[in-house]
C-alpha cells in the first residue's frame, strides 16, 4: 500500500505505538505505559501498534520479544499492529528496517541539519577529562563543534577521504543556536527550551544502525503515529524529537509524558530488582535469565489480569470520581490524558491485592474449583469432597487460589496438633465426655446434612443446660485442630460422618 493510499485511509484516525527494548523482561512501567496507549487508541477507535526497538543489538535478549507479546495478551490489552500483525506499516522490528533509516540520515546531511562527526571515543574521553578538570561539563554542540573532527570544521575534501577510507563516524544533528522551543506536552502543558543547551546528539553510526532518537522519528512519521505517549524519562528527548519533525518538514505528534511509578516507600523509581527485596512482583509474568536467576510475575503469583490492570490504570491517572473498580471496558470509557497526573505515582503492594480479592470474589466458582484441583494434585492431595462446594464456601476470604488451600487445608489432612492457645480455653475437665456425647448424637443421625447437624446438637445442648462455649469450641478444634473455617456444622457434613467422628476420638484421646 502507498503513502497516499495510507493518507488516505487513514486521515483523522488515532494511532499509537507501544514501543520496547527485548533487552529483558517488561518491567510494570512499561505495562502500564502498553495501558494507557491501548486504552486512548480505543477510547478514539484508533490502533494500538506495537514497535520492537532493538537497533541496540548488543544488549538484546533472546526471549524478550516474545515475553512481551505474551504479557500484553494475557492482560488482555493486545495490539492491532505488529511482528506478526502487519497493517501495511511493517516491517515492526526496527532492525528489520535499517535501509530506511540511512536515507533519511542523509536527507539530513544534505539539509544541512545533520553532519559527520569523526572524533574517536578517546578523544572524546580525554574532551570530558579537560572540562571536568577546570569545573566545566563537556557537551558537544554549537559553542565548539567548529573545533573539533567534524565535516563542518573539515574541508569536503577530508571529509570525503576519511568516508572513503573507512573510518569510523558517527551523523550527529545540528542542533540550532540562539532560539527559544516551545514545546507542549497533553500532560504537562506548555514548556519553553533554549536551544543553547542542547548538544548535538548521534543520530547514525558508521555501522549502519541508527541510534533511538533517528529511528523512533521515522517510524513514527511512516507508521502516521499521531500521540506518542511514553515514560517520563523520555521528556528530555522532546526538544530533539522535535527539533527533527521540524528538520524534514513533518508535522509532529502529540506528546504526553507518564509520571514516574515511585517505590512503595521512600523516594525514587521502582526498580526492576525492588519487587524481590520487597515481596511484590514487578513483572507482569515470570522471568528467568539465562544464569537461572528467577523474578517472579503477576501472572505466576496468582494475581488475575483484571486485578494487574486495574491496578496499574490507577497508578498516575485519576478518573475524577470515587470509583476504583474499572473493567477494561470501564476503563476504555473513562480514559483521559488530561486526568494524568503529572507528580510520580507510588506504588501500593496491599492495593494490589485489594483489586486482586475483588476480582477472584467475581471468578466463576467452576473455573476457580478447576485452579483448586491444580493445586491439590500439585501437593499430591487427593480427595473425593466436593470441591466446588468448599471453594465457595471459603473463597469471600480468599485473594489467592493458593488461599483457599491455607483457609481450607483441614478439609483434606486431618488435624495433627491442635492450637496451643485454643487448646487451653476449649479442652478442660469434662470436655472428653461432652465429646463422647456428641459423637453419640452424630451415630444417631441420618441425615448428615449442616442444617439437620446443628439442630440435633444445639438442641441437645439447650436441652442439658450445657453453655454453647463448652461444646462448639472444643468441636470446631476437633475438626479443624485451630479456631477458624466456616460454620462447623457445614464442615462436619463436608468431611462426612465417618470422618468427623474419627477427628473427634482422635481430640478425645489427645485430652
Amino acid at each position: 500500500m502507498n503513502t497516499k493510499a495510507k493518507d488516505s485511509r487513514l486521515r483523522g484516525k488515532v494511532r499509537v505505538r507501544f514501543a520496547p527494548s527485548p533487552t529483558g523482561p517488561l518491567h510494570i512501567g512499561g505495562v502500564r505505559t502498553a495501558l494507557f496507549n491501548y486504552l486512548f487508541a480505543k477510547k478514539h477507535e484508533g490502533d494500538f501498534v506495537l514497535r520492537i526497538e532493538d537497533t541496540d543489538q548488543a544488549r538484546y535478549v533472546e526471549g524478550a520479544e516474545k515475553y512481551i507479546v505474551e504479557a500484553l495478551n494475557w492482560l488482555n490489552i493486545p495490539f492491532d499492529e505488529g511482528p506478526g500483525k502487519d497493517g501495511g506499516f511493517g516491517p515492526y522490528r526496527q532492525s528489520e528496517r535499517k535501509h530506511v533509516y540511512r536515507e533519511y540520515a542523509n536527507k539530513l546531511l544534505a539539509s544541512g541539519h545533520a553532519y559527520y562527526a569523526f572524533d574517536t571515543a578517546e578523544e572524546l574521553t580525554q574532551h570530558r577529562k579537560d572540562h571536568e578538570a577546570q569545573g566545566k561539563t563537556f557537551i558537544y554542540n554549537w559553542h565548539n563543534r567548529l573545533k573539533l573532527k567534524n565535516s563542518l570544521s573539515l574541508s569536503k575534501e577530508e571529509v570525503q577521504q576519511k568516508l572513503n577510507a573507512g573510518e569510523d563516524y558517527v551523523i550527529r544533528f545540528k542542533s540550532p543556536e540562539n532560539e527559544t522551543l516551545f514545546l507542549k506536552d497533553m500532560i504537562r502543558g506548555g514548556m519553553q527550551i533554549d536551544t543553547n543547551i542542547l548538544d548535538d546528539k548521534v543520530l547514525f553510526k558508521s555501522d549502519g544502525m541508527p541510534t533511538y532518537h533517528l529511528a523512533n522519528i521515522v517510524d513514527d512519521h511512516l507508521m502516521e503515529i499521531t500521540h506518542v505517549i511514553r515514560g517520563e524519562e523520555w521528556l528530555p528527548s522532546l526538544a530533539l524529537h522535535v527539533l527533527l519533525y521540524q528538520a524534514f518538514g513533518w508535522q509532529a505528534p502529540k506528546f504526553a509524558h507518564l509520571p514516574l511509578i515511585m517505590k512503595p516507600v521512600g523516594k525514587g523509581k521502582l526498580s526492576k530488582r525492588d519487587g524481590d527485596k520487597m515481596g511484590f512482583p514487578v513483572f507482569p509474568l515470570e522471568w528467568k535469565t539465562v544464569g537461572d536467576e528467577v523474578f517472579s510475575g503477576y501472572r505466576e503469583d496468582g494475581y488475575l489480569a483484571e486485578a494487574v490492570v486495574n491496578m496499574l490504570a490507577l497508578l498516575g491517572w485519576n478518573p475524577g470520581t470515587e470509583q476504583e473498580l474499572f473493567s477494561l471496558e470501564e476503563l476504555v470509557q473513562a480514559f483521559d490524558l488530561s486526568r494524568v497526573n503529572k507528580a510520580g505515582a507510588k506504588f501500593d503492594p496491599d492495593k494490589t491485592k485489594w483489586f486482586q480479592h475483588h476480582y477472584l470474589q467475581e471468578v466463576d466458582n467452576g473455573i476457580l474449583t478447576g485452579q483448586f484441583k491444580e493445586l491439590l494434585k500439585n501437593k499430591g492431595v487427593e480427595t473425593s469432597l466436593p470441591l466446588e462446594t468448599i471453594v465457595a464456601l471459603l473463597k469471600e476470604r480468599a485473594t489467592f487460589v493458593e488461599d483457599i488451600w491455607e483457609q481450607g487445608s483441614f478439609f483434606f489432612e486431618a488435624p495433627k496438633n491442635y492450637d496451643e492457645k485454643a487448646s487451653k480455653k476449649a479442652f478442660k475437665e469434662g470436655t472428653g465426655e461432652i465429646l463422647q456425647n456428641v459423637i453419640s448424637l452424630m451415630e444417631e443421625v441420618d441425615d448428615f446434612s449442616a442444617a439437620n447437624l446443628s439442630d440435633k446438637i444445639k438442641g441437645w445442648i439447650t436441652d442439658n443446660d450445657i453453655g454453647f462455649g463448652k461444646v462448639m469450641m472444643p468441636l470446631r478444634l476437633s475438626l479443624v485442630g485451630e479456631m477458624k473455617g466456616p460454620d462447623v456444622f457445614v464442615i462436619a457434613s463436608l468431611l462426612g460422618k465417618e470422618e468427623s467422628i474419627e477427628r473427634i476420638e482422635r481430640a478425645v484421646a489427645s485430652i
